[in-house]
C-alpha cells in the first residue's frame, strides 16, 4: 500500500494526470491487498471460532479495523472517482477544476462517515472514537489505511502460523503418546506403581490442555521477532509442546529399559543363581578351611567367616516372582540391584577364603622354601653333611606336625638356610636370629 505526496500549491495539468495515474495504481494496490485479507484463511477460521484470552481481544480490534478499512477504502474511492469525473469534464481543464482538483487531491476533503462502535475498538483509533464522521486527506487516509491494514494482517497471519503448526504437532506428538501407553501397559507400567506411568498421565492432560488453549487462543503462543515491525513477524511458541516431547522420549527410553529386562529376565536370573551359588561355595569352602587351619595351625588369629546371606537369596526369590507375573516394572531395578550386590557377595566370599587360608599359604611356602633348600643341598654334594641334615629335620618336623607354629617354624627354616649358605660359601641369609656359630651350637 503506497503514499500520496504532500500537499502543495495549485496543481496544473500534468501534475494532475500523474496524481491521478499515480492514485489510481494505489487504488488497485490496496484493493488487491483488501480484498487478500479477506479471503485470507487465518481471517476465515478467526471469524468461525469460539476465541479465548488476548486472541479473543486482539481479534474484535481486527474485526473493528477491518471495518474501518473498507470504510476508508470506499472513501477513497469515492474520491478518486470524483477526481477523475472533474478531469473528464474538459480535455483542458480551467483553473476552477484545477483548484477544485488540488483541493480534492491534496487537502482535507475527504469526509468518512464511521461507527462509534467500530472505532472505539480499532486499536489506532481511540483518538477519534467520540466522533461520528472523520475528514481526511488522501496523504493521511491512506496512512490510516496502511497503519489499520498492518496491525490486522500481523494478528490474522500469527494466528494462521500458530494454528498451522501446533495442533498438527500436538496431535502427532498425542498419537505417539497412546502407542507409548499402550506398550507401557502392556510391561506393567501404570499410574501410580511406576514413575513412567505417572509421568504418561501427565503428559496427557497437558497435551490436551494445550491444544485446547491452541485452538482458542493461538496468540498466547506467539513469539513475536524481536525489533521485527514486518506483518507476522515472529514464530510459534513451542516451549510447552518441546518440554513435553522431551518428556516422551525420557519415558519411552525407560519402558525401553523395561522391555530389554523382559527379554533378558531369564538369562539375568540364571546368572544371579550362579553367581550367588559360587560365593556360597567359596564360603563354605572359606569355614572348611577355617577349621583346617585351627587345627594345624597354632596361635594364629583366624577370622570368622559369615554365612551365607539370606537377603540377597530372598530378593532373588523375589525377583523370580516378579517374572513369573510379568511385573518387568519392577523387576527391572530390583535385577540391577541384585546383580551388584552378587558381584559384591562373590568378592567378600573371595576375600574371606583368602584371610581365612592365609596361615596355609603361609606354611606351603617355607615347606616349599626348605624343600627347595633341600634340592640345592644335595647338588652340591652335601646331602649327608649331619649337621644340615639335623637343621633340615628340625625344621621340617616343626612345618609336618599339627598344630604348626608358624613364627617358630619360620625360624627353624631360616637357620637351615643360613647353615646351607655358610657351607656353601654364598651371602648370608638375613632373618630375625643374630650371628650363629655352627662350631658352638648344639643340636636341638
Amino acid at each position: 500500500m503506497g503514499v500520496t505526496d504532500p500537499a502543495g500549491p495549485v496543481m496544473d495539468r500534468d501534475e494532475v494526470d500523474r496524481a491521478l495515474a499515480r492514485l489510481g495504481a494505489e487504488h488497485e494496490a490496496i484493493e488487491t491487498s483488501l480484498l487478500a485479507l479477506q479471503d485470507h484463511a487465518g481471517r476465515r477460521l478467526l471469524e468461525g471460532a469460539e476465541l479465548t484470552g488476548v486472541t479473543k481481544e486482539r481479534w474484535q480490534a481486527a474485526e473493528a479495523s477491518i471495518t474501518l478499512l473498507w470504510a476508508y477504502f470506499d472513501a477513497y474511492t469515492d474520491a478518486l472517482h470524483s477526481a477523475r469525473s472533474i478531469r473528464a469534464r474538459r480535455r483542458w481543464s480551467s483553473r476552477e477544476d484545477l483548484v477544485e482538483l488540488t483541493e480534492l487531491l491534496r487537502g482535507e476533503s475527504v469526509t468518512v462517515a464511521g461507527s462509534a462502535t467500530a472505532t472505539a475498538n480499532a486499536p489506532t483509533l481511540h483518538g477519534a472514537s467520540s466522533k461520528l464522521s472523520e475528514r481526511f486527506s488522501l496523504v493521511t487516509l491512506v496512512d490510516r489505511m496502511n497503519e489499520l491494514y498492518a496491525t490486522s494482517l500481523d494478528m490474522v497471519v500469527a494466528a494462521d502460523a500458530v494454528w498451522s503448526a501446533l495442533p498438527a504437532r500436538i496431535d502427532l506428538l498425542a498419537a505417539e503418546l497412546q502407542r507409548t501407553r499402550r506398550l507401557a501397559h502392556s510391561v506393567g507400567v501404570r499410574p501410580g506403581e511406576h514413575p513412567a506411568g505417572d509421568d504418561l498421565e501427565r503428559i496427557t492432560r497437558t497435551l490436551t490442555q494445550l491444544r485446547e488453549q491452541v485452538i482458542s487462543d493461538p496468540l498466547a503462543y506467539w513469539a513475536p521477532a524481536p525489533g521485527s515491525s514486518a506483518p507476522g513477524g515472529g514464530k510459534p511458541d513451542t516451549t510447552v509442546y518441546d518440554r513435553e516431547a522431551r518428556a516422551l522420549d525420557d519415558v519411552r527410553r525407560e519402558i525401553d529399559a523395561v522391555l530389554t529386562v523382559r527379554q533378558d529376565a531369564e538369562a539375568r536370573l540364571v546368572k544371579l543363581r550362579d553367581v550367588l551359588s559360587r560365593a556360597d561355595r567359596t564360603l563354605a569352602e572359606a569355614r572348611s578351611a577355617r577349621g583346617e587351619v585351627l587345627a594345624k595351625i597354632a596361635a594364629t588369629e583366624v577370622p570368622v567367616v559369615s554365612g551365607p546371606p539370606t537377603a540377597l537369596q530372598e530378593q532373588l526369590a523375589t525377583a523370580a516372582d516378579y517374572r513369573r507375573h510379568a511385573q518387568w516394572h519392577r523387576l527391572s531395578p530390583l535385577l540391577d540391584s541384585l546383580e551388584q550386590k552378587a558381584e559384591d557377595e562373590l568378592l567378600r566370599a573371595r576375600e574371606s577364603l583368602t584371610a581365612v587360608t592365609a596361615p596355609l599359604a603361609v606354611r606351603a611356602e617355607l615347606r616349599g622354601r626348605l624343600d627347595a633348600y633341600k634340592a640345592k643341598v644335595a647338588r652340591h654334594g652335601l646331602a649327608e653333611d649331619p649337621f644340615l641334615i639335623e637343621r633340615y629335620d628340625a625344621a621340617r618336623r616343626m612345618l609336618w606336625s599339627a598344630p604348626c607354629d608358624l613364627r617358630v617354624a619360620e625360624q627353624a627354616v631360616l637357620r637351615y638356610q643360613r647353615a646351607v649358605a655358610e657351607l656353601l660359601g654364598t651371602p648370608r641369609v638375613s632373618g630375625q636370629g643374630g650371628p650363629e656359630d655352627r662350631r658352638g651350637e648344639s643340636s636341638s
